[in-house]
């Protein structure tokens, strides 16, 4: 560039994140504000094994990490919630999972897990970057307990959206 006294590096960039895999960008490293350069280091050098336990556990989250969002074999929300499942509850995430376009009914007897069947759907597909969105249908005596369910078991924050919310004018609403 002209004008300019100090020499500038351009660097190519990728991603290693599943949503953006070998995605490229570009950018001139001074021209970055707090840039700077870290040279090339070797590994340090092993004082020792690590006890086994410490390894299976940094083995296992070097595989949850890596679940890739075409992998159907590996799920992440039942460790990424605060829930117990039973087997029979991971069949709505299987399916969800293989659907080109998720759209699924949960429906079964009171007690039998609805509520965290919905919430690993959720969660997984948010995980996998494949929602942004979510509908949750329930009875209006539900509301308040489905809300804190997916709050409390699984991270989620929604928005009950009522007669009440739509009732409320343009100009007076307020944003949650």
């Amino acid at each position: 560039m002209q004008g300019v006294s100090n020499p500038q590096t351009l660097l190519s960039l990728a991603s290693g994140e599943d949503d953006g895999l070998g995605e490229e960008i570009q950018v001139v490293c001074e021209l970055e504000p707090g840039a700077r350069l870290i040279e090339k280091v070797a590994l340090p050098d092993p004082t020792g094994f690590d006890p086994p336990d410490q390894l299976n556990a940094f083995l296992d989250a070097a595989r949850w990490g890596a679940s890739s969002s075409a992998d159907v074999r590996n799920i992440q929300s039942p460790f990424r919630s605060g829930i117990g499942i039973e087997d029979y509850q991971l069949d709505p995430v299987f399916r969800a999972i293989q659907m080109p376009r998720v759209n699924l009914l949960v429906a079964a007897d009171v007690g039998l897990g609805k509520t965290i069947e919905a919430g690993m759907v959720a969660l997984e597909l948010i995980i996998r970057h494949r929602a942004r969105k979510i509908v949750i249908v329930c009875p209006s005596s539900l509301q308040i307990q489905w809300q804190e369910q997916m709050r409390d078991k699984f991270g989620l924050d929604f928005r009950i959206v009522n007669s009440e919310l739509w009732m409320v004018p343009p100009t007076k609403a307020v944003r949650v």
